[in-house]
């Protein structure tokens, strides 16, 4: 609950902050206006740790240049075109921008920029009433002509000007909306709400990477779920990740299956609560969550419905890696994060066989050899994936997962299995073989590979004995 006279005081040990009071005195001598802007004036209010040292001025961006380069270390122009100077302040890291007034055509992917006058202008033309205050330093004047302040109250938001000139000015504003619900724990308001509704579909001119950053923002919150939801609900989600709402299944009187939907929710929730359990203070681990969210996204295509009322949805983790794969390539997520997520989905089912009848240590040891760097998001993924009311049966997997991370430790120990490889290289293969680097020599490794993870460590003799043998068998 928003305490406004705890929140002046933190607005007032914002303004003392060393880099505001330096910043605020350099701009004040050159008969400038300087003021902080937007989140850390929100976070400040909220009693929320403040991260970035955002400000904005009536002075242009080649005169922002001249006048931090004598208190700053390092000055970056790259956001010039948009009237953004980056510099590093007494360490940290600030960005002053000129007044602004940018918006979308409607057509085109990029906004245009015209420079503002005021700042009450350029608060006005900001995505929500919460991040649109400012604190004018060194004067400590408290700026916020859309009613930021009652909003915070409020736990609600809101634009500052009319939904649909809003979001038609930049239409990721939308996307931010459920990024902020989910990090501010604030509800959306009805007008906001349907007039993302009503504009879903011009998500569509804003480009895949501005999108994907917005979804990664909202995945790394503490609870994603909040805004998952505000994009389902609205039907933005279907413009970028239309696998999610498709996983709301059709439940008829005779088959009857779990919620698909609530159930990737559940198992997303469940993910974060392990993820900080088992590495407290970690940044948030994104692929993971990914994960965890699209895990089930192959069971819409792979669904049976079968005599007696069953349900089926064989080869879903199949099915759903390739659409995974396919959904972050289109919102051009980098070639490590697809691989990661995609592999978990298809890792996720693996381990349920376990739990239905003892793995041999050679299963074991392909478990871990398949899950490779990943063995320990494979871990939380599959626990959080336990979502059934069923007491017992939880009791049973969470026995069962112990016991198997328990037996990958003691086979670690024994066997150094974070690099499972054949007891003999591939050059030792040429010399017993006498053959020259090909094909033959990757079909003799892969043998030996399975040897080893199915016997363990055998010897380097034992080893050669048994390429020998299959070599001529093969022959």
């Amino acid at each position: 609950m928003l305490n406004m006279s705890e929140g002046v005081a933190r607005l007032g040990e914002l303004a003392d902050h060393p880099v505001v009071s330096t910043l605020a005195r350099v701009f004040a001598a050159a008969g400038r206006d300087l003021a902080i802007v937007g989140g850390p004036v929100r976070d400040a209010l909220l009693g929320r740790t403040t991260h970035d040292l955002d400000f904005t001025t009536d002075a242009r961006p080649d005169e922002i240049l001249a006048l931090v380069k004598p208190v700053s270390s390092v000055q970056w122009d790259v956001g010039r075109a948009f009237g953004t100077i980056g510099a590093r302040v007494q360490g940290e890291q600030v960005e002053i921008t000129t007044y602004r007034a940018d918006s979308y055509d409607g057509v085109t992917r990029k906004p245009t920029v015209e420079f503002g006058d005021t700042l009450e202008a350029d608060l006005t033309r900001r995505d929500f009433t919460v991040n649109a205050m400012a604190l004018r330093v060194p004067a400590r004047t408290l700026v916020d002509p859309t009613g930021g302040v009652e909003d915070l109250l409020a736990g609600r938001l809101r634009t500052p000007i009319d939904p649909a000139v809003s979001f038609g000015d930049d239409p990721l504003r939308m996307l931010r909306a459920a990024r902020f619900a989910s990090q501010l724990e604030f509800t959306v308001d009805d007008d906001t709400r349907h007039a993302i509704t009503d504009l879903r579909q011009t998500l569509q001119i804003v480009s895949p990477e501005r999108i994907q950053a917005e979804l990664v923002r909202l995945l790394a919150t503490d609870d994603p779920v909040r805004g998952i939801r505000v994009l389902v609900d609205t039907g933005l989600v279907e413009e970028f990740l239309p696998e999610i709402p498709a996983l709301r299944l059709e439940v008829d009187e005779h088959h009857h299956h779990k919620d698909v939907y609530e159930h990737s929710l559940t198992v997303l929730r469940q993910a974060i609560a392990l993820e900080r359990q088992r590495h407290p203070g970690s940044a948030p681990d994104v692929p993971l969550r990914l994960a965890a969210l699209l895990h089930d996204i192959g069971k819409p295509a792979t669904r049976r419905l079968e005599p007696g009322g069953g349900v089926t949805f064989h080869h879903h983790d199949v099915k759903g890696a390739r659409m995974a794969r396919k959904r972050l390539q289109a919102l051009r997520f980098d070639a490590a994060t697809t691989t990661v997520v995609s592999r978990l989905v298809e890792l996720h089912l693996r381990f349920f066989g376990y739990a239905e009848g003892a793995w041999t240590d050679a299963a074991v040891r392909r478990y871990v050899r398949d899950a490779g760097d990943e063995l320990e998001r494979l871990h939380i993924l599959t626990r959080a994936d336990v979502t059934t009311r069923n007491k017992r049966k939880a009791q049973r997997l969470a026995s069962a997962y112990d016991d198997i991370e328990s037996r990958i430790a003691t086979l670690r120990e024994q066997e150094e299995m974070d690099a499972i490889r054949p007891e003999l290289d591939g050059n030792r293969i040429q010399e017993i073989l006498g053959l020259k680097p090909g094909r033959e020599v990757g079909e003799a490794y892969r043998f030996l590979l399975d040897l080893r993870l199915d016997e363990g460590m055998v010897g380097p003799e034992e080893a050669e004995r048994r390429l020998r043998e299959w070599w001529a068998a093969r022959s």
